[in-house]
This record gives structure tokens, C-alpha cells and sequence, in this order.
């Protein structure tokens, strides 16, 4: 645990809770609401609360690479004030690999290692491929012009494409990309420890870690924009950038979608621009209102969230018990006054429980780093 920085953006932090709200029980909130009402916005984002089976896209696959992205976004603010408190490029370097590491150990706890067996083991995870992803990224970003970052960036969707159609996996040929069948799955199944999240496949394998470095950098690309000084560029221009570049990723990844289709569980280079391209509209929209505007008090229950992203998804692993908590203290009443009703008012409770506990710590400046 550590204090937070005062040098950051607001915009930042909320669209980071923004993202993490729908792991920490908004997404509940709204299944449970449907069931009860009639209206079909509701029900449509009902519906937009999971993942797409295989080809296509939901709102709900666009969690996983937001948060990289955002966690993209923040890195050239850290090195700048690392290289302005005169850290090394040695010290640097140790800090980076040091983080990749963590969330990698952290991914297999979440995923159980001190309670299941070694023989059941799945080491693939979110936060596994977030540490990788990030590491991959800042080393990049560490080591090239802004130019040349760009090019990896490209260049990384790229290679992926071409090993993806044109290398043939055997008894399947090439540019297979069913579940049993592509190529990540072939590598996976060699290379990956422990059990595949779906027998023959993960979907936060090692080989579809590629394009999610170019997630991470498109990421970065984005916090160099962002931290150029007022007399550089003005924010009005950034959000302008940042909308048209989010928009002209979606028409690119829907184009690419012909040839190589969105799915969040092959990381597809289509896929990194169609979550790219919405990560950058979020960001350019949350930046207006809240760092150019500051209409900032509709915000401040996703910035308590994204203050601690951390703890509140190792803490939905059922490391702190928040459903437990709010039955015992909302279950009768809700019971007795809502029967209709009563899942949905739980699931406001588990997440008033969960936003409590991170308030508490923000109130206390306690903050999980990695």
C-alpha cells in the first residue's frame, strides 16, 4: 500500500472506475434490473454485460482492454517524473520488470494457487497478461523515438495477422481461427503451463499477448499526447485528436473485420483497433468534461474506484467477502418490503458494500501500487 500522487488527471482515474464499476457490480445492477422492467435500454444494456461467444463484439469485451489502455495512458507520466527525480535508466528498467513480474504472480493468486491443486492450475490471467503486455510495451517505449513506437504498434497487429492466416497449424491448416484450431491455440497448447481456460485454448495464452502489447503502447502513444505542456498543444486540440483518432480506429477495425474478425478471445488485430478506437472516444470525452470543463461531481464515485483498481478486482476472487457482508446486513429488509425487486436491490447493496471499502481506504490515503 502506498499514498497516492497528487499529479494526475482526473479524467484518468474516473474513466478507470468508469471501467471498473461494471467488475465490481454494475453490471449485476442491470441484469437484475431487466428483469423487472420493461424498458429496452435497460434490457439492451443487459445484454451488452457479457462477453460475445466467439466472432463479434459486446460492450462487456471492451473491460479488459480499456484498463490496459489506461494503464498504457498513465506510464509516460510515471517515467517523466521518474527521469525528473533522476532515476537511472538501470532503475528504470528494474521497475518495469519488477511490475510485469508482480501482476504475474498476482494473476496465479487470483486464479487460486493457494487453494487449488498444482495439477489444476490455470497460470494464464487478466492480470498475467496485463503485467506481460505493459512490460512488453514500456521497454518499447523506454528504447525508441515516439515515431518508431508508432511502427511497433503497427507493426506488431501486422506480424500477428500474417502468422495468424498464413502459418498452417496441423489437422487444420492455415487461418483457422475456431476454438480448437488457430494458431494461438496451437502454440498455447505447447508453451502455456498448467490447464488452458478452455481445454484447448486461452484466451489470455502467451501467443495472443502480442497484439495486446500494441493495446498497451496505443496506450502510451496516447499518454505522450496527453502530457505535452499547454504551450505545446491545448487540450481543446488533444480532444480533438483523441476523438478523431478513436473514430478513424473503429472504421479501420470494422474493414478489418472482413478479413479478420473481431474476437476478444484471439486478441485479433481488429479487435485492438475496435477497443483502441473506443478506449481513445472514453478518454477524449471523459478529458473534456472533467480536465478541460471540471464538471467533476458526477465523477467522483468512479475516481474513488479507479484510485484502487487493484484491490477491488483481487478482492472479487473472494479474497474479501462483500456479498456475504451485504445480505447479512440488507437481506431481511429488502425481503420483507421487495420481493420483485429483492435481486436488484442486493446487487446495489454488494456494490455499495464494495464502494464503501475503497472509500474507506481512500479516505485513509491507502492505495494497492504494483
Amino acid at each position: 500500500m502506498t499514498k497516492q500522487s497528487s499529479n494526475r488527471l482526473y479524467s484518468l482515474d474516473a474513466l478507470r472506475g468508469f471501467d471498473m464499476f461494471w467488475i465490481a457490480g454494475g453490471a449485476a445492477i442491470f441484469v437484475t434490473l431487466s428483469k423487472n422492467t420493461d424498458s429496452n435500454v435497460i434490457d439492451w444494456i443487459a445484454s451488452q454485460t457479457d462477453h460475445a461467444k466467439w466472432n463479434g463484439f459486446k460492450f462487456y469485451d471492451l473491460i479488459f482492454p480499456l484498463f490496459l489502455f489506461i494503464a498504457g495512458v498513465s506510464f509516460p507520466f510515471s517515467l517523466a517524473s521518474r527521469k525528473a527525480k533522476g532515476h537511472t535508466k538501470k532503475r528504470i528498467y528494474q521497475h518495469i520488470i519488477k511490475r510485469g513480474i508482480v501482476l504475474v504472480l498476482l494473476g496465479i493468486v487470483y486464479n487460486g494457487i493457494l487453494v487449488r491443486d498444482f495439477s489444476d492450475m490455470r497460470f494464464a490471467s487478466v492480470l498475467s497478461r496485463i503485467g506481460l503486455a505493459w512490460m512488453f510495451a514500456a521497454l518499447i517505449v523506454l528504447n525508441t523515438k515516439v515515431l518508431w513506437q508508432g511502427v511497433w504498434f503497427m507493426g506488431l497487429l501486422l506480424l500477428y495477422y500474417a502468422l495468424m492466416m498464413l502459418v498452417p497449424v496441423p489437422g487444420y491448416g492455415a487461418g483457422v481461427l475456431t476454438v480448437d484450431g488457430s494458431l494461438a491455440a496451437f502454440i498455447d497448447q505447447i508453451i502455456v503451463p498448467g490447464r488452458l481456460y478452455k481445454g484447448t485454448h486461452d484466451p489470455e495464452g502467451l501467443f495472443s499477448t502480442i497484439p495486446a502489447i500494441s493495446t498497451a503502447l496505443l496506450g502510451m502513444l496516447t499518454g505522450h499526447l496527453l502530457n505535452l505542456k499547454k504551450k505545446e498543444i491545448t487540450q481543446h486540440r488533444k480532444f480533438y485528436i483523441m476523438l478523431g483518432a478513436g473514430t478513424c480506429l473503429i472504421l479501420l477495425a470494422l474493414l478489418w473485420n472482413m478479413s479478420f474478425p473481431i474476437n476478444k478471445n484471439l486478441w485479433t488485430s481488429s479487435f485492438v483497433f475496435m477497443t483502441g478506437g473506443i478506449s481513445l472516444i472514453l478518454l477524449s470525452v471523459f478529458y473534456l468534461v472533467l480536465d478541460i470543463w471540471k464538471i467533476r461531481w458526477w465523477a467522483y464515485p468512479f475516481m474513488v474506484i479507479g484510485l484502487n483498481p487493484i484491490t477491488i478486482y483481487l478482492a472479487q476472487a473472494g479474497m474479501i467477502n462483500f456479498r456475504s457482508t451485504s445480505e447479512y446486513f440488507f437481506a431481511h429488509f429488502f425481503e420483507s418490503i421487495s420481493n420483485n425487486y429483492f435481486e436488484f436491490w442486493m446487487a446495489c447493496m454488494y456494490f455499495a458494500v464494495s464502494w464503501l471499502f475503497l472509500y474507506f481506504l481512500h479516505k485513509q490515503r491507502i492505495y494497492l501500487k504494483v
